[in-house]
């Protein structure tokens, strides 16, 4: 078993709504696949509103027009020295590694197209980013033998983006890669493992990779935020019906491990302010990496100016089959180290130095969200707490609840 499908067993997938049937006694909830209940005009799409897993009424349109967001469709790539011409070492890209090969999305660009129809290391994969929930999405777009494209339908669903696959035209929730609509309602793609990490930190790792270049097709503004301001931490997410879950701030950005109510979130301020973070998921141990130097999509106009919110990784915490514990030793900013060997490793799970250089950790599959969108689609999710202690000073809140890191 690949090291890729081994992960995926480690986690079998993220949290998805599911529709209970109502408890005797109880009134029915609203009538799915209701056409009637839709809140836009349907015309212009093929797709069979009668087959749904939701509610309808609960789809909004979020402005645009189906592809009014025009996914990338013909992606064009660069070496990194090449996109270092125009990326600045912390700016924000999604980092994706395939059966040894890798490739990174910069948020740049994904800002202006949310999805990329893209193939790597034969296998076909559609990146995904909604930026109205900060959430990172990698999966295959291949389903029972059919190869499906991806685009954007103009509709969200608890402020998440809802995509289309072009041969069914069925819609499919972004946040758990399921179909909720049409011919396919009811099936899932398969998550792939990806990170938000800095350039520099992919550079670091796959010196040899390339990246997606803005030669895109499409004319826009890569670079600057369309959404200026819109990560500032205790706000009210856009375009959000639901109900919103108190215990963090609802645009504090968490990133989410496992499913039901064996779920769990670890919000980046603490992960700033501790570096590292252990727990169980699934009976199995997994570490949570956070490095400073990634800097975020959504706040300033201009990316590249925005504020360092660092990057997370999670991964297994074994090498060979030994069990391996990690520390900071100079504090939450410091070198990642193994007690074991001493040596120093990546936020991506790469050994960079030591006896273990040039060693991977297994990753483990997550979900960078804001806290808002995550507990909407999965409410039992339990909220990692660092040990009373083992909070530093180098990290501070900014008034938005976002961890900026001190100089």
């Amino acid at each position: 078993m690949s090291k890729l499908h081994r992960s995926l067993a480690l986690v079998p997938g993220l949290a998805i709504l599911l529709l209970a049937a109502p408890a005797a006694g109880q009134s029915p909830g609203p009538p799915i696949g209701d056409p009637s209940r839709l809140r836009f005009d349907p015309s212009g799409w093929r797709t069979d509103f009668s087959r749904a897993t939701v509610d309808l009424a609960e789809l909004q349109a979020g402005g645009p027009p189906k592809d009014g967001i025009p996914p990338v469709d013909r992606p064009a790539f660069e070496s990194i020295d090449a996109a270092r011409g125009w990326l600045q070492g912390a700016s924000p890209v999604i980092t994706l590694e395939v059966e040894g090969q890798a490739r990174a999305y910069p948020l740049a660009i994904l800002t202006w197209h949310e999805i990329v129809n893209d193939t790597l290391a034969g296998v076909p994969v559609v990146v995904t980013f909604c930026p109205l929930c900060n959430t990172a999405l990698v999966f295959e777009r291949t389903l029972a033998g059919v190869t499906h494209d991806f685009g954007t339908t103009g509709k969200l669903r608890y402020s998440d983006l809802v995509m289309y696959d072009r041969q069914t035209e069925s819609w499919w929730q972004q946040a758990t890669g399921e179909a909720i609509v049409g011919e396919l309602a009811g099936e899932k793609l398969v998550f792939l493992p990806a990170q938000i990490t800095s350039l520099d930190a992919f550079a670091e790792t796959w010196p040899e990779a390339d990246v997606l270049s803005r030669d895109t097709g499409h004319s826009r503004d890569y670079g600057r935020n369309p959404y200026p301001g819109y990560d500032r931490a205790d706000e009210q997410p856009f375009l959000y019906e639901g109900t919103i879950d108190g215990r963090i701030a609802p645009k504090e950005r968490v990133v989410a491990v496992g499913t039901g109510a064996d779920a769990i979130a670890f919000a980046w301020s603490d992960l700033a302010a501790s570096g590292i973070a252990t727990d169980t998921v699934d009976g199995r141990p997994i570490v949570v990496l956070w490095r400073p130097g990634t800097v975020s999509a959504l706040d300033e106009a201009l990316i590249d100016e925005s504020a360092d919110i660092g990057s997370v990784g999670v991964f297994v915490p074994e090498v060979d089959g030994r069990q391996l514990a990690f520390a900071r030793p100079d504090g939450p900013n410091g070198p990642i180290v193994d007690a074991e060997t001493g040596s120093t490793w990546s936020v991506t799970g790469r050994a960079i130095d030591g006896p273990l250089a040039a060693r991977q950790l297994e990753p483990v599959l997550h979900a960078n969200h804001f806290w808002f969108a995550w507990a909407a689609f999965s409410p039992q999710t339990r909220i990692w707490r660092p040990a009373a202690g083992t909070l530093a000073p180098i990290a501070t809140r900014n008034p938005g609840g976002r961890a900026r890191v001190a100089a």
